[in-house]
């Protein structure tokens, strides 16, 4: 035996079983929020920070109480408000 093997051109077995109801994805997620679900699963003794990350989704997912659409025109409207008072502030300002 070796003391050390090379597996940097290994390659993932395609006939190994999948999960039932899961599936193999590509995701890209900012390096500061995947540092802090690593960091969650480390502090509770260790585990799987994608399985926290998907009951994060699930928890969002099934406690929506606002549909996707009122949330949206929740958030135009303030930001309209708030543009158009900063507009207003400006034009006291130079008055």
């Amino acid at each position: 035996m070796r003391k050390e093997y090379d597996f940097s051109k290994g390659r993932r077995n395609p006939y190994a079983p999948s999960t039932k109801g899961k599936t193999r994805i590509t995701i890209r997620l900012d390096n500061d929020i995947l540092a802090w679900f690593r960091k969650q699963v480390n502090d509770l003794g260790g585990g799987n920070y994608q399985t926290l990350i998907n009951q994060a989704l699930r928890r969002s997912m099934t406690s929506t109480s606002e549909p996707l659409e009122a949330v949206v025109r929740r958030v135009v409207r303030q930001e309209l408000a708030d543009g158009s008072s900063r507009i207003r502030r400006r034009k006291a300002k130079a008055a």
